[in-house]
């Protein structure tokens, strides 16, 4: 049964069980890794048999199959999907940035150049649970951003990846798809092989040893983040309905025996209430070993004095999902300065946020909201900046810039600027007087 805890007795650094990495997995995803950059596909395809219940023939998704998955999937759920596509589409839209140019005065032109990566990896999850709404998450924002290649991995179970994540990636505009998880799918990514292209940048969640992995390949290529299990943070006052707060819970709860539901409410009668639900709806839930793990080893029901110590708690802790379900909402809006993402007022569930409303779904976990960001079109650009002087105004700054690189001990970069200034280079004079 979930824990009760008054403000006084709660511990601030065990609210949320944060995720360590598991023994063991730091060496078998270096093993991993290693392997796959010396046997490239041959690795690919022995792990595929040993954890995907056989290799494929063909690594690569054909478009025959993504057909076939498209003309079998639902129409009302591609129906869905299309709807939750123009949201997301929407709202990433709005994240566009623009390059500057500054003329700062006569003979200066200073500026940045926003520019698309050339080709992204997106990892998308396939162990407990198939995720279509990450294919359309990680995609859409890439697309947005002007990506040239989309390359996508997701474990095919016997060789064949499920429809409906195939029908999304054809909605999202994924270019390839490739039938391979786990850490040989991020290092296939990050190092390239016969068949997998290497790519500038991995995105998306996975597992402890996905996620290990592309700790481990930072730095060879770019990552979103490293992320942990499922989190969700709820601030509840006395008006709220116990049902609607453990059903919001449990939605996060189900997602792996490793994920945190936390309530934080000023109302006593309300957590005893939490309590009473929570074990009410684990009895009838189809992946309740999953959730009631989750609910017993790490969940928790706090109560605060008010609603602002409420909030402190939520800064505190940087949730990935944060829920407040109070009345007036916007009102303690500005006091929220850590998390991933907000859910205002009481009907305002987190799967909105997970499949419909529009903004991002993956998100910092682990506290990692206190400085960084939802995934969003920001993480598919990159910038550089420009430098332009005549040298009339080379020659007006040229001795701060020399008297600067002095200070510095470092000669030669006064002798850069020195050197076009000099009157007379036949002689060697360079101007350094």
């Amino acid at each position: 049964m979930i824990r009760i805890l008054s403000y006084n007795e709660m511990n601030r650094a065990d609210i949320f069980q944060r995720s360590t990495v598991p023994t063991g997995v730091e060496d078998t995803v270096s093993r991993i890794i290693q392997q796959v950059k010396e046997q490239k596909d041959s690795a690919l395809l022995d792990y595929c048999t040993q954890f995907d219940g056989g290799a494929p023939e063909r690594l690569e998704v054909s478009e025959e199959e993504i057909r076939q998955a498209f003309e079998s999937t639902d129409p009302q759920f591609i129906k869905v999907l299309k709807k939750a596509s123009d949201n997301i589409t929407s709202f990433h839209s709005c994240q566009i940035r623009n390059s500057f140019i500054q003329n700062k005065s006569s003979g200066i032109v200073v500026g940045q150049k926003i520019v698309p990566l050339d080709r992204v990896g997106l990892y998308v999850p396939g162990g407990t649970a198939a995720y279509p709404s990450s294919v359309l998450m990680n995609c859409i924002p890439a697309k947005i951003a002007g990506v040239k290649e989309i390359i996508m991995v997701t474990p095919g179970k016997n060789g064949t990846v499920p429809p409906a994540i195939l029908s999304a990636a054809k909605i999202a505009g994924v270019h390839r798809i490739f039938k391979v998880g786990g850490a040989q799918a991020v290092a296939a990514l990050a190092y390239g092989t016969e068949t997998i292209p290497k790519v500038d940048k991995i995105v998306g969640p996975g597992n402890a040893f996905v996620a290990e992995a592309k700790k481990q390949v930072f730095g060879s290529v770019d990552i979103d983040m490293i992320a942990g299990p499922s989190e969700i943070l709820i601030i509840a006052d006395q008006s709220c309905q116990a049902g609607q707060v453990a059903a919001d819970m449990l939605s996060q709860a189900e997602h792996d025996k490793m994920a945190s539901a936390v309530l934080v409410t000023d109302s006593p009668r309300l957590a005893e209430s939490v309590r009473s639900e929570l074990e009410r709806q684990l009895s009838v839930l189809p992946r309740e070993e999953i959730a009631r793990s989750s609910i017993e080893n790490n969940g928790k029901i706090i109560v605060a004095p008010n609603l602002e110590t409420a909030i402190d708690i939520a800064n505190e802790i940087a949730p990935e999902h944060l829920e407040l379900c109070v009345d007036n909402p916007f009102d303690y809006l500005d006091r929220i300065r850590h998390a991933g993402s907000v859910f205002l007022g009481k009907n305002c569930p987190e799967a909105l946020g997970d499949y419909m409303a529009g903004p991002n779904h993956t998100l910092p976990t682990s506290g990692t909201a206190r400085f960084s960001s939802p995934l969003s079109v920001d993480d598919f650009v990159k910038k550089y900046q420009y430098t332009y002087y005549t040298k009339a105004a080379l020659s007006a700054a040229a001795d701060d810039i020399i008297y600067f690189a002095e200070q510095e001990g470092l000669s030669a970069h006064a002798r850069s600027v020195s050197v076009r200034l000099a009157e007379d280079l036949e002689d060697g004079k360079d101007g350094m007087g």
